[in-house]
């Protein structure tokens, strides 16, 4: 029986892009430098934020449910349709969902009672509790992450990522950014 081989590391930057320059002569390698180098600092962040909600015994689609409720502000509570709307999901997918995280206690499901046809999603005490967690972890791994950058500089990356999200959200206003997020 064959050994298992372990796979290859990933490329360093630097061979990562004269690879690309090779196939590719009319390649900018500043922009491929970071381009790519966001990409890897944004599969990196997943896979670590991803580690983090697990410790909490939470999926990164049931945290997407617990931002958005607490993003609308307090009492925390959406229809179901507006949930999905705005998380880019099916009414299906959505019920699923919400059923799963009510029966953990994450949030409740109660009909509206202005309108007993409309249901409404409620965050919990417990919701809210793993979403502070979540933000109190992703805090410390972030201040860690960004340690290394003085004040000044962290505020010239955040404006210059800011205006690259920007050019991002004009050209493709469909890919589910939200530019009104970052300003306030």
């Amino acid at each position: 029986m064959p050994e298992a081989q372990e796979p290859s590391a990933e490329p360093t930057l630097d061979e990562q892009i004269a690879a690309y320059q090779r196939e590719y002569r009319d390649l900018d390698p500043q922009v491929e430098e970071v381009v790519s180098a966001l990409g890897r600092l944004n599969r990196r962040m997943n896979v670590a934020y991803g580690r983090q909600l697990a410790e909490l015994g939470i999926s990164n689609a049931e945290w997407e449910v617990l931002k958005t409720l607490v993003l609308a502000g307090t009492p925390y509570r959406m229809g179901p349709s507006e949930l999905a709307k705005r998380l880019g999901l099916t009414p299906a997918a959505m019920t699923h969902r919400i059923d799963r995280m009510a029966g953990d206690g994450l949030v409740t499901r109660d009909r509206d009672e202005t309108n007993r046809v409309r249901v409404i999603v409620e965050l919990t005490d417990e919701g809210r509790a793993k979403w502070l967690e979540a933000m109190r972890m992703a805090t410390a791994f972030e201040g860690d992450l960004l340690q290394d950058l003085s004040g000044d500089e962290r505020g010239v990356l955040g404006e210059l990522l800011i205006r690259l999200l920007r050019r991002v959200e004009h050209a493709q206003p469909d890919a589910g950014g939200r530019l009104t997020d970052l300003e306030g």
